[in-house]
């Protein structure tokens, strides 16, 4: 029968039993990805209570997600169990739960209530934007997100209020200054903390009061780390307070997976951690149960050139597998339809299925023509950490901005709209212009138009809706603009359309004041790239189809997921995870490596951890794309190579004529090929010219909706019937 240390140790590989066995004095284990990191924390925290004799309680674990603190906790439960009284078991957590116990059991000795509030992000932002208007300064000019971050960087670097005064060095960082004064203020009266307070405040509180320090110290004897190359200075401090006088500190991390420098990861946390502690054992989990050997040879030539970085010569003993394939196409269209058609082929060979399937992309505003590919041939996808291109917030402001344009008497998009951005007209405003209007039985647009004629002309006699005069001044504004756009609409092409709506309406000023304001922007800005397609059309007519083109996309969107369903994902949220296949696309200069990385060489090289960890997510099958031109944020690029694809030894080159296109067309629609994409111009023997805004599968055939010039408009057309000829 086998005793607990048998129990534990057993089916670990000797680097992993190694780094479960060292247990006293500081402790470094470099785990590559896929090397079982995990299974070392978890084993390590058993091996201490059921074997070296560590009352459970005088451990203590902490992760950075819920997520893997979860994970973490099932797993122990499997191996030691779990005792009924809490007080008796491992502390296993994420950072800000560690400080929210922290606080509450020992706030009040910085004058800090135990039932104090945490302030979640729009918390902070509403705190923000009333301390600048306190201060008498205009949002417009000091953006709110700006000056959060700013302040949110002094936190996590331990700047109190007084030690960035001392750090000012120009304007921009004397407002923030002045905005966090305030903006503390008003937190400690509210009782309130955020995220960012939970550990500044643990480490000040450990610094003010040795004997409450004294008390974790003596409680945790243990302390594991995990993900120790994300820590930032609160944390790094946190943990060094803790264990101070024991010193048993297992940090467990990878640099070559420190991918969060924007979130204030300071990766010199684990580069310094042998020079924290000179004592220190380091143990590399170097075997990889993840990948095959193909794939970690190019991950890790990828890698390779990182100066701050420690050298792992990570291997596998699974088979070289298939090598990594690039993909070259001429569009971002062709590069998602490469990844659809290669799904396909994998599924009909046996060699991978859908849900083992993942595409990767350094900017969520990718994911858009990979949307497009996957609604277009049917096949399910899941988009993981956000929203499917057509449903997010400011794609369905616009839209709704230019279907008022096109039709004034679509009372749901000018509700969306009427105060986006905030122009003043109230919720009660818009309730009574919209019983006024249900009660006469006409449009919104015309209840607005109503209010504004009886108050110019002081119609005291009028049965029309009575308003503020700062109400009806707002819109007056408003359909003064609405009038304005409807006349460029007959005159503009529609890229130039949305731009003057974004502009005159303050949309994308407003945007870009908003939290991930400039990405939600790109996504906007991705818009114009859907737009051009159609830009040739007339302006009403290209106003129309492009509306087509946009209601279409969202009732394909509304489709449930299937089990089975590739997953779209961004690289930076791809992190901890796994699959069978990977397709990162959009492997070209300025994207991967991102544009803003050029200057900066610490940039530059966490660019290079991005893409490698996007690669280390593989196990079986590794995809890299890149297209010679590309439509993003409105612009089109022709990007050279990502520089990172030249460092990989061995790598098969794809052309697109290399995918047997119309083949896996067939196969993922059910129809006969079709030789037409969306933006092709086309004639009809009665319609004439058009242009095809999509394409949807249909029984045995195909659905092909084309916007056509002059009055035929838009029409949906069988393919088999419509005998089209592409011009």
């Amino acid at each position: 029968m086998l005793n607990a240390s048998d129990t534990i140790l057993n089916n670990l590989n000797a680097k992993q039993r190694e780094a479960v066995e060292s247990i006293e004095g500081p402790l470094l284990v470099l785990a590559g990805p896929g090397s079982g990191k995990t299974r070392v924390i978890t084993h390590r925290i058993a091996y201490l209570t059921r074997v070296f004799g560590v009352a459970p309680r005088n451990v203590l674990a902490v992760t950075f997600t819920n997520k893997a603190a979860k994970e973490m906790s099932e797993r122990l439960e499997s191996l030691i169990g779990t005792n009924e009284t809490n007080y008796r078991n491992p502390t296993v957590g994420t950072f800000h739960s560690l400080g929210v116990q922290i606080l509450r059991s020992h706030g009040d000795r910085i004058g800090i209530n135990k039932d104090f509030v945490i302030y979640d992000q729009a918390d902070q932002l509403s705190t923000i934007r009333r301390s600048l208007d306190q201060l008498g300064l205009d949002p417009k000019r000091y953006n709110p997100n700006a000056i959060l971050a700013g302040i949110s960087g002094a936190k996590n670097q331990m700047l109190t209020l007084e030690d960035h005064a001392a750090k000012r060095t120009h304007y921009f960082e004397e407002i923030v200054h002045r905005v966090y004064e305030l903006y503390d203020n008003l937190l400690n009266r509210a009782n309130a903390v955020d995220f960012d307070d939970l550990l500044m405040k643990s480490v000040l509180l450990f610094q003010n009061e040795p004997e409450i320090l004294k008390l974790y110290q003596d409680r945790y004897l243990y302390v594991l780390v995990d993900e120790y190359q994300d820590t930032n200075v609160c944390q790094y401090n946190l943990m060094n307070q803790i264990t101070e006088h024991h010193k048993n500190i297992c940090a467990v991390g990878d640099p070559d997976q420190s991918i969060y420098s924007w979130r204030h990861a300071d990766i010199q946390n684990i580069l310094n951690f042998e020079n924290d502690y000179p004592e220190a054992k380091t143990v590399l989990l170097e075997q990889n149960y993840r990948s095959t050997q193909h794939i970690l040879d190019g991950a890790k030539a990828v890698i390779a050139p990182n100066q701050q970085r420690k050298d792992m010569p990570l291997w596998t003993d699974k088979e070289a597998g298939p090598p990594i394939n690039l993909i070259i196409s001429s569009s971002e269209q062709e590069e998602a339809l490469s990844v659809v058609s290669e799904i396909v082929r994998l599924e009909r060979e046996g060699l991978a299925q859908p849900g083992g399937c993942a595409i990767m992309y350094r900017t969520n505003a990718q994911s858009r023509a990979l949307e497009d590919a996957f609604n277009r041939y049917g096949m399910p996808y899941h988009l993981i950490g956000g929203l499917r291109f057509w449903e997010r917030k400011e794609i369905k402001d616009v839209i709704a901005y230019l279907r008022v344009i096109q039709n004034p008497s679509d009372d749901v998009s000018l509700n969306r709209i009427i105060n986006v951005p905030n122009r003043s007209i109230g919720q009660k405003t818009v309730e009574e212009l919209t019983t006024w209007s249900i009660e006469n039985n006409v449009p919104l647009y015309s209840a607005l138009k109503v209010a504004l004629t009886d108050s110019e002309q002081a119609a005291t006699d009028s049965n029309g809706p009575r308003l503020q005069t700062r109400a009806v001044k707002s819109i007056k504004a408003l359909l003064e603009i609405f009038d304005s756009f409807v006349r460029d609409s007959k005159n503009i092409s529609i890229v130039e359309l949305l731009d003057v709506v974004t502009e005159k309406t303050g949309y994308r000023q407003s945007l870009l004041n908003e939290d991930d304001g400039e990405e939600r922007w790109d996504n906007v800005q991705e818009l114009r790239t859907v737009a051009a397609q159609i830009e040739e059309l007339d302006g009403e007519l290209a106003l129309s189809a492009f509306l087509e083109s946009a209601s279409l996309a969202s009732d394909i969107d509304k489709i449930e997921d299937e089990s089975g369903a590739a997953t779209l994902i961004t690289l930076h949220q791809a992190k901890g995870l796994e699959f069978p296949t990977v397709f990162i696309v959009g492997m070209e200069d300025n994207l991967l490596p991102h544009s803003r990385s050029k200057e900066d060489p610490v940039q530059l090289e966490e660019e290079r951890r991005i893409c490698y960890v996007g690669m280390t997510r593989a196990k079986e099958r590794l995809y890299l794309l890149r297209a010679t031109h590309r439509s993003l944020f409105g612009s089109r690029l022709s990007n050279p190579p990502s520089p990172f694809l030249a460092n990989i030894p061995e790598i098969k080159t794809q052309g697109t004529n290399d995918f047997s296109a119309t083949e896996n067309k067939k196969t993922i629609l059910e129809m006969p090929a079709i030789d037409l994409r969306a933006g092709d111009h086309v004639e009809h023997t009665s319609y004439g010219e058009g242009i095809v805004i999509g394409i949807l599968p249909e029984t045995g055939d195909a659905q092909i909706t084309v916007a056509f010039k002059g009055n035929a408009g838009v029409k949906r057309l069988l393919y088999s019937l419509a005998k089209l000829r592409k011009l």
